[in-house]
C-alpha cells in the first residue's frame, strides 16, 4: 500500500449538511455554505496527526467533489470557497495535492493507500483502504 492519505471533505472533515439552508444556496450557485461549515474531527489534532505523517514519508491529500450542478463560474466558487475552509481550519497544514472535482468523478483516479470517505460508493471503488468518519483521528495515529 502507498503511503497516502486522501480526504473528503464535505460529510468528513467538514459540516456542509448542517449548514441552515444549505441545499437552497448550493441550488442557487451560491458557495456560501462551504464557507461555512464547521469541522467535524478536532482540527488542531488533525493538523498535529497530518504534519506527522508527512514527516514520516506520507502524501496527504484532498479529494472533494464540486457541485452537482456545476457552472463554470459556480465550479470556480466551489474550489475557492473550499480552499478557503482549509487555509482557515488548517493553516499549519500544506497538503500535496488538492483536488476538486466533478460530482461522481471515481476518486480512485487521484490516489491510493487510504481514504476517508463518508460516502459508501466511494469507499468501495476506492484502491486501497477505505474508512468512514467515525475515527479519522483514531487511525492516523495508529500510523507511522
Amino acid at each position: 500500500m502507498r503511503k497516502e492519505i486522501c480526504f473528503d471533505m464535505d460529510g468528513t472533515i467538514a459540516d456542509l449538511y448542517s449548514v441552515n439552508g444549505w441545499l437552497d444556496m448550493l441550488r442557487a450557485y451560491d458557495a456560501t455554505p462551504y464557507l461555512q461549515a464547521s469541522p467535524l474531527v478536532d482540527m488542531v489534532r488533525l493538523a498535529t496527526e497530518i504534519n506527522r505523517l508527512q514527516k514520516s514519508g506520507w502524501v496527504v491529500k484532498i479529494i472533494s467533489w464540486l457541485s452537482k450542478e456545476p457552472t463554470k463560474e459556480y465550479d470556480e466558487k466551489v474550489t475557492k470557497a473550499k480552499k478557503e475552509w482549509l487555509a482557515k481550519y488548517l493553516p499549519s497544514v500544506t497538503f500535496d495535492e488538492i483536488n476538486i472535482v466533478a460530482h461522481s468523478t471515481p476518486k480512485s483516479i487521484f490516489g491510493a493507500g487510504i481514504l476517508f470517505d463518508d460516502e459508501e460508493k466511494n469507499r468501495m471503488e476506492w484502491n486501497g483502504i477505505a474508512f468512514d468518519v467515525d475515527n479519522i483521528l483514531e487511525v492516523l495515529s495508529l500510523l507511522n
